[in-house]
């Protein structure tokens, strides 16, 4: 697991446990030791990307194997649901770049994030009826809330590998980038959306919230609060100057 931040204020983190990317205990406590550095960073944007043949196989069988008991496991459960809960609670635009071929945990912390980028190439899958289990990171739900309970429930009964092409199709992967290149072009949106008003993105994630909680309705009653504090941020009175001296498109943001 790899943490970088660069000048522009865009975090990465690599996951880069060769040769499958395969969640274990360690990797684990590594990604929660990389969201907490995350969190205290306040970057102003954050790409989750992979390195090696594939994004990740899934996850080590013998962590479930390590389970004694349905309450064991439940303990375990809600300790691995943080790691998505917590990246979709990120005040700032998160994106993920998937590679190649994305199974379980992986998949779960993509639909977590704001953005979810796909390498032509790239296969998606929550496999884990393979050994009699449902996914427990948030990816039944949160594909759900992208594609439908329909899609969901074929998705994950059916364990079967899903190109990128059709997830698009089904509005789970927002992009699909051509295969060469595809590292460049990611990280290349990833430090479009970090030089872009911080705080407005975040105002734009709480409405999202609020509509995902509660429809139009629950929106409504609080996106003009929301909207009008950004008119105490630095970047909304600059980038108003900006527009009006210099026309729009011409302004930059620090994300205060």
């Amino acid at each position: 697991m790899r943490l970088d931040r660069e000048d522009a204020g865009l975090a990465v983190l690599t996951v880069d446990a060769p040769p499958l990317n395969l969640y274990t205990a360690a990797m684990q406590a590594e990604l929660l030791d990389a969201i907490g550095q995350i969190e205290a960073m306040r970057p102003r944007a954050l790409l989750i990307r992979a390195v090696g043949r594939v994004v990740t196989g899934g996850v080590d069988v013998a962590l479930f194997d390590a389970q004694p008991s349905a309450a064991a496991a439940k303990k375990a459960f809600d300790e691995m649901l943080t790691i998505p809960d917590r990246i979709a609670a990120l005040p700032f635009p998160t994106v993920f770049a998937a590679h190649a071929l994305c199974l379980t945990w992986a998949f779960e912390i993509a639909v977590a994030c704001d953005v979810l980028l796909a390498a032509e190439r790239a296969k998606f899958g929550l496999v884990e009826n393979v050994i009699g289990l449902t996914p427990t990171m948030g990816g039944t739900q949160r594909l759900a809330a992208r594609a439908g309970v329909g899609r969901a429930k074929e998705f994950v009964m059916t364990g079967d590998r899903y190109d990128a092409a059709t997830l698009e199709r089904w509005n789970v992967v927002n992009r699909v980038l051509p295969d060469d290149g595809f590292d460049d072009a990611a990280l290349a949106y990833a430090r479009r959306l970090a030089a872009g008003p911080t705080r407005a993105h975040a105002a734009t994630k709480q409405v999202l919230r609020h509509f995902e909680h509660g429809g139009v309705p629950e929106a409504n009653a609080h996106v003009t609060a929301i909207a009008a504090e950004l008119f105490d941020t630095e970047d909304l009175r600059g980038a108003v100057r900006s527009f009006l001296t210099d026309g729009p498109g011409k302004a930059t943001f620090s994300g205060h």
